[in-house]
């Protein structure tokens, strides 16, 4: 039980299991990193068009903006 050789390769296979757990976990972080990003971008991108009464509002905001600049300049409508 205390030759050197079966302590170096006891040593060995644990540090490889422990490598190979890193790199394991290390991949399924990077995995699910990557997964939060696409989610991220998803959201980002997924901006619905305005509706038609905001379509309708935001004409009607217009027109009186362009009545107002118009009484403002002088012209008569």
């Amino acid at each position: 039980m205390t030759d050197p050789i079966l302590w170096t390769i006891a040593a060995v296979a644990g540090l490889s299991g422990l490598a190979i757990a890193s790199q394991a976990a290390l991949t399924g972080w990077r995995g699910w990193l990557d997964i939060k990003r696409l989610e991220i971008e998803t959201r980002r991108s997924d901006t619905t068009p305005p509706s038609t009464s905001s379509r309708i509002e935001l004409a009607d905001l217009k027109e009186r903006v362009r009545k107002l600049e118009a009484i403002a300049a002088g012209v008569d409508l």
